[in-house]
């Protein structure tokens, strides 16, 4: 599983290989990897894979924007599927969470590939 972070303006985005899912089972692995990254800077999840989202994934979200708050940084998430949007929606984390303007591009600054743990 390979992990693409880029770094754009002041904001990191992250976007994890090869997760589809977030839910009961992988949630606990995303927290583990980015908690570390948020406590550094402001960062930005890229959820273009993701298709499912439950209620353990909505917990990940809320811990790492807490964690990132906490450190007086920023956390969002861009360029969610059609369906998680609506459910970020329906719980109304998509005021707090969803960014409109982040997309990774090959010419938006430093941009490398490392394995995830």
């Amino acid at each position: 599983m390979t992990s693409t972070i880029s770094n754009m303006f002041d904001t990191t985005l992250y976007a994890p290989g090869e997760l589809t899912e977030l839910v009961r089972g992988c949630d606990r692995k995303l927290l583990e990897q980015m908690t570390p990254m948020v406590r550094r800077g402001s960062m930005t999840l890229d959820l273009r894979r993701v298709e499912r989202i439950d209620a353990a994934g909505i917990a990940v979200l809320i811990s790492l924007y807490g964690a990132a708050r906490d450190a007086g940084h920023d956390f969002r998430v861009a360029n969610a599927s059609a369906r998680v949007e609506e459910i970020l929606k329906l719980v109304g984390l998509d005021r707090i969470l969803l960014s409109q303007n982040a997309v990774c591009k090959s010419h938006s600054g430093n941009c490398f590939v490392c394995p995830a743990a």
